[in-house]
Order: structure tokens, then sequence, then C-alpha cells
């Protein structure tokens, strides 16, 4: 699919992988749609960007806010072409500890936020892009999810956020089966160790045991790193179905 002239929406898209999609998507010619909770960073992104951008404040567990995000895109430029799901958040707690088990409604939160949200997000971007023109390929839609290699690498104390990505994982091939027949695309980014504000938080000696482990490069990736694969899937028309790890050829140990 041709970027440029396209709607994107993008949840989790005012900071870390999300914004640096914003960026690259917009520069490319598309409208963009900024789904995130934080207004302040999204107002000070669309101003920066100028033209063809607009936010939307979604929390991505509240079903009523991502359907109005996918509607916002419909009214501001009359269509959504292009989903991309950054939004989620990682948690550490082991399954037992010395205090009990892990907290129940904690698991609960993660799992609504990272893989309910990602894919009520999917169920009303894709329920608006079967009515597209499509393009010369039959394209109405390409959606790009985000799971992580915890989905296939999770550390201790990862239970909850592992759990997630994978079933993020795990409904990529069903969603590009149900929607095939409208010409709609679905692809996962796992991503590995990124530089994002949360890993900001990570301790040095943490950081530098990470990069050690990483054939090559020996670095963390950059978010536009991620967003350059957003770009690959987007325009490249076979690429359906598939979880993509983009990770340095990482492999997580146990901890």
């Amino acid at each position: 699919m041709n970027i440029a002239g396209k709607t994107a929406l993008v949840t989790g898209g005012a900071s870390g992988l999300g914004e640096a999609t914003v960026r690259r998507l917009h520069r490319l010619g598309a409208n963009v749609v900024i789904s995130d909770m934080n207004r302040a960073r999204g107002d000070a992104l669309c101003a920066e960007l100028g033209g063809r951008v607009t936010f939307a404040e979604t929390d991505v567990t509240k079903t009523e806010k991502v359907q109005a995000a996918v509607d916002l895109a419909l009214k501001q430029f009359g269509a959504v072409h292009i989903l991309v799901n950054c939004a989620g958040t990682g948690w550490v707690s082991k399954i037992v500890s010395k205090e009990g088990p892990h907290d129940l409604e904690v698991f609960k939160k993660i799992i609504d936020l990272n893989l309910t949200g990602t894919f009520d997000a999917v169920r009303w971007a894709a329920f608006r892009m079967q009515g597209n023109q499509p393009t010369e390929d039959g394209e109405r839609g390409v959606i790009v999810n985000t799971a992580s290699v915890a989905a296939f690498d999770g550390q201790m104390g990862q239970i909850a956020y592992a759990a997630s990505k994978a079933g993020v994982v795990g409904m990529t091939l069903v969603i590009a089966r149900d929607l095939a027949r409208f010409g709609i695309r679905c692809c996962t980014i796992a991503p590995g160790t990124f530089e994002t504000p949360l890993t900001g938080f990570m301790a040095p000696q943490v950081r530098d045991q990470l990069i050690e482990q990483t054939p090559f490069p020996k670095r963390f990736g950059k978010a536009d790193e991620f967003a350059m694969l957003v770009q690959q899937i987007v325009e490249n028309p076979f690429l359906n179905g598939e979880t993509i790890r983009l990770d340095g050829a990482i492999r997580m140990p146990p901890k």
C-alpha cells in the first residue's frame, strides 16, 4: 500500500515506538491520528508536525474510546487505511513469592491493556477498513500489531507481560485469515530491547548486560528502526500473517 495520502491510526502514538511511527508515516505523506492517553504529549506532537495530524485521547481498555478514535479518523480524514497498535506496558512479578501468589487483578489489567486493547482496536479499525475503496492490488487496509520477544523468551517475572504478548502473536495469522476477503493484511512486530522512555529507567548494569547479550548491533534498537519496519510492512503487499522479530538476534536469558 502506498502510504502517501492514506490515513493511519497509531495507538500509543505520543511516545516511544508509537511516536517514531507517527513521525515516519506523517513524513511519508500519511494523515495520522495519534491515539494516546497523554494529551499534553499528543497535542505537542500535533503542533510540531502541523497539518494532516490530529489527536484522540484514548484509553485502549475502554472500547468507547477506541471506537471514538477510529471514528475521528473517518470524520477528520474520510477513512482509516493503516492501524499500528503500540499502546501497552509491562509488569514484573513472579507467579508466586514468599508474600503470596501473583496479584490476579494486575495480571488481568496487563492482559486487558496489551492483548484485549489490541484486539479491540483491530476489530473497530477493520470494521471501517472493509468499506475502503480497494487499491489496484485489492488492498483496503493494513494492520500492524506490537508484541515482544517476551512472547517467545519470557523472562522470570514477566508472566503477565509474556502471556499478553504471546496472545498478540497468536492472533496475527487468524486476523490475516479472517480479513483476507476484504483485502486487509495483518502482521506483528516483536521488538527486542529498544530505546524508549520505559527502558530509560533501567539501571546502567542491566542495560549493559542486555547490550552484551545482543549479537549485533551491540546496542538498543532505535525507535525509528521499528517505524522503518512498519513502513516496510505497509508498503510490501506480500507481507501478511507474519510475526517479525526485530531484536539484533538477541535471545533473552531466564533472568
